[in-house]
């Protein structure tokens, strides 16, 4: 009886402990902290560093330096770290997306102008346009090791890599011709013929057709690469003089171009192979970026050391924030899908 008149005790006693707690005020739910944006990040090509821009204040925060002409970023497959490639430094700077910390530095990787991971992340491809060359690379995670060192026709400029992760597609600059490697073999399939100086190359999300920025000319030339042969071109869109540099805009039907000679960017339908629209493209446009809700295009205006931010759906250039000498590639992390 003592025993079961303690438990019967001890029971209101502990109801009315929980009855207490649930009648007096508790304390709101923590609020889950929501990420600053990422910072912008700014090639400074002829002052080898980036400018790193706060999308908030629209402000340089600092600059980092990198190795001698910086011209291209690329994110690593784990989203870890941005490559900075630095041609004239023989090197790739890794950099934290978020932070904008130096995390560490790759030498011996010989003029890496323009760079690309494959779809399947096992290859990593760097072009040396000074030094007329292609290196394929085999990439276990963390350090690029070298496979294949490929001699090339005068100046390769621009990477493609199809969806399957089997060829890749480049440029020359200076020969006027557009090559495709295997990358299994790492042997040149062919290679054809283009229009004056082409640039930067897009490929459709079916991998049938390329489009090749002509920055001797004043359009895109769009090719059939769908066989196994050499490429077949279909169509010369105009767009301005100049044509250079790609940016999908992220609905996988669309893509822009910077007009480096007209200053304009075009709007093409890669379905329709069209242009549909176009935007300023102030002082010399090259590399650019979309913020992650596509509204707005981050442009380097390369003869202007600027960072110019339109607003797409009034095609205005809405601020201008300063930065270093020929600017050349842009990046953020907050950016919207590349197809």
């Amino acid at each position: 009886m003592i025993l079961r008149a303690l438990t019967f005790t001890m029971g209101l006693a502990a109801l009315s402990v929980a009855l207490a707690m649930s009648s007096s005020p508790q304390p709101p739910p923590t609020e889950p902290v929501a990420k600053a944006p990422a910072p912008i990040f700014v090639l400074n090509s002829l002052d080898g560093n980036v400018s790193v821009i706060d999308p908030v204040t629209w402000t340089e925060t600092k600059r980092i330096p990198t190795g001698k002409e910086p011209h291209h970023f690329y994110l690593t497959p784990d989203e870890k770290s941005v490559i900075v490639a630095n041609a004239l430094s023989d090197s790739l700077t890794f950099i934290d997306p978020r932070t904008a910390e130096v995390q560490r530095v790759i030498p011996g990787i010989l003029d890496p102008y323009h760079l690309r991971f494959s779809p399947d992340m096992k290859w990593f491809v760097t072009v040396a346009n000074r030094l007329n060359h292609i290196d394929i690379y085999k990439w276990d995670g963390q350090t690029p090791t070298l496979v294949k060192r490929i001699q090339s026709s005068k100046t390769p400029s621009h990477l493609w890599i199809d969806s399957k992760s089997s060829t890749v597609w480049t440029t020359m600059q200076d020969s006027n011709e557009l090559v495709a490697i295997d990358l299994a073999t790492q042997t040149i399939k062919w290679r054809v013929k283009t229009g004056p100086m082409p640039a930067d190359v897009f490929g459709t999300p079916d991998d049938q057709f390329l489009l090749v920025g002509l920055t001797g000319g004043d359009g895109v030339e769009i090719y059939d690469v769908s066989s196994n042969g050499p490429a077949k071109k279909v169509k010369h869109l105009q767009t301005g003089k100049g044509a250079h540099a790609f940016r999908a805009i992220g609905d996988k039907q669309h893509v822009l171009v910077s007009n480096r000679v007209a200053n304009t960017i075009s709007k093409i339908d890669y379905k329709n192979f069209t242009v549909v629209d176009k935007y300023p493209g102030p002082s010399g446009p090259d590399c650019m970026d979309i913020t992650a809700d596509g509204k707005t295009i981050l442009l380097a205006s390369r003869w202007a050391q600027k960072l110019s931010v339109i607003d797409m759906a009034t095609r205005q250039v809405v601020r201008q924030i300063k930065v270093g000498k020929s600017p050349h590639g842009v990046w953020t992390l907050d950016h919207a899908p590349r197809q």
